[in-house]
């Protein structure tokens, strides 16, 4: 009954939410106003497949991931969101867990900053948003890759060019979030596992947890080898919601620069491959 349930409440969600609504396209026919399950997917980060069985019924005891992902595409309010929670035959996370839900005002940012790569975070660094120009810069994050303390400590980070002093600063202000994070969210298990994972991971991430490093997110240039349009060199800005303890990263360009020209080409061509 609570599978039924649950996919009857993602249909209806996903019926009233127009691809407009959800940053999409909207050209083409269309049999329905709202967004078709393959976009429900690719918002989520889910199978397709996954998303029609969950819908008719055929998929019980989808994981919180599953329903937090499922609530961001849809752009639910936070009583909706505690709703599905509820038809999942789930507790929705309590105070003492990193918050992951995305406000309206916060997607609204994201759709009207089209032109400029966004993206949002949560306060382990989990990336739970990202704008189209965001994801063709960096290019698609899947797994542990979406959290970048682990990029940091990992070397996953391949596309964002880093002098020593970048990544020592970088390290350093990781460490003191997490550890700061740690402190505000006691009861998230999944915060503790990824310290313990990247303690077990990196050696260099031990010496400064274990050194009370501190450290601080401060505005700074990046180079972005990208793999079709080059180099390009970028104002990066870290700004922080009030309350949520969201992290919205922002990537901006100084205008007439061969920077700014790349990255409109860039938004010209999404994720697709240039062709020789």
């Amino acid at each position: 009954m609570a599978s039924t349930e649950f996919g009857r409440m993602v249909r209806h969600f996903r019926d009233r939410v127009s691809p407009e609504a959800a940053g999409l396209p909207s050209g083409g026919h269309r049999r329905a106003a709202g967004l078709r399950r393959e976009e429900l997917a690719m918002l989520a980060g889910i199978s397709v497949d996954y998303v029609t069985r969950l819908e008719q019924g055929r998929a019980a005891n989808p994981s919180e991931q599953v329903v937090e992902a499922l609530g961001r595409a849809l752009r639910l309010s936070a009583a909706e969101r505690e709703h599905l929670f509820h038809a999942a035959g789930l507790v929705p996370p309590g105070q003492g867990t990193v918050p992951a839900y995305i406000t309206p005002s916060v997607h609204r940012m994201l759709d009207r900053l089209s032109g400029t790569p966004v993206a949002v975070s949560d306060a382990s660094w989990t990336l739970l948003l990202a704008n189209p120009l965001y994801t063709a810069l960096m290019g698609e994050r899947h797994g542990r890759d979406r959290n970048g303390a682990w990029r940091a400590f990992t070397g996953s980070d391949g596309r964002v060019r880093h002098t020593t002093q970048s990544r020592i600063a970088l390290e350093s202000a990781v460490v003191a979030d997490l550890r700061a994070a740690v402190r505000r969210y006691p009861a998230d298990q999944r915060l503790r596992q990824l310290v313990a994972d990247l303690r077990a991971t990196s050696d260099r991430f031990t010496e400064l947890w274990d050194a009370g490093t501190v450290g601080h997110h401060e505005a700074s240039r990046k180079t972005i080898d990208h793999p079709q349009v080059g180099p390009v060199t970028l104002d990066c800005d870290v700004l922080f919601v009030a309350g949520s303890d969201l992290r919205i990263m922002i990537y901006t360009a100084e205008p007439g620069s061969q920077d700014a020209e790349r990255l409109e080409l860039l938004a010209v061509l999404g994720t697709q491959t240039l062709l020789g």
